[in-house]
């Protein structure tokens, strides 16, 4: 019998929930000192040492014009970072806070209607109703262009 359940990481931007698949997930990193890039594109917030690996830092409230959510303080402690490898390549993506992992049936995963706050639906691998609204599944392979990944992967700073 085939595993039709997905791994997903899911994630606070705005005020929408969004998952990503685990296996595209390195790891979720506390906030740190991100280093400024001269001539990025305005979403490239930068760049950060994780271990001796430089990693591009990506701020999706900047590419798709979404607003940062409100956090307690309690809250902001989840804020940080999901690193992750984009066939080989890793990159940092800015969340506003971590939720959980969570097991989803693809059969519970509907199209994405056409316009969902901010990311467009071409980005949108689908759309899971939850008890508390709705989770947003991007795919991550849309979200960056193959001449987009390799212009940020080759400034340097």
């Amino acid at each position: 019998m085939i595993d039709t359940t997905l791994q997903m990481v899911t994630f606070q931007l705005g005020v929408e929930n969004y998952g990503i698949n685990i296996m595209d997930v390195k790891e979720i990193y506390s906030v740190q000192e991100v280093r400024d890039i001269p001539n990025a594109p305005p979403y490239v917030e930068g760049i950060f040492n994780l271990r001796g690996d430089i990693i591009p830092v990506i701020n999706l409230h900047k590419r798709f014009h979404i607003n940062k959510a409100i956090l307690t303080e309690d809250e902001a402690m989840l804020s940080g970072f999901i690193i992750i490898n984009l066939d080989g390549m890793q990159l940092g993506v800015i969340i506003d806070k971590v939720l959980r992992v969570v097991s989803v049936n693809m059969g519970q995963i509907q199209p994405p209607p056409q316009m969902i706050t901010g990311i467009g639906s071409e980005y949108i691998q689908g759309v899971i109703h939850q008890d508390d609204g709705y989770l947003i599944i991007l795919d991550i392979r849309r979200l960056f262009d193959p001449e987009e990944l390799q212009n940020i992967s080759n400034v340097n700073p």
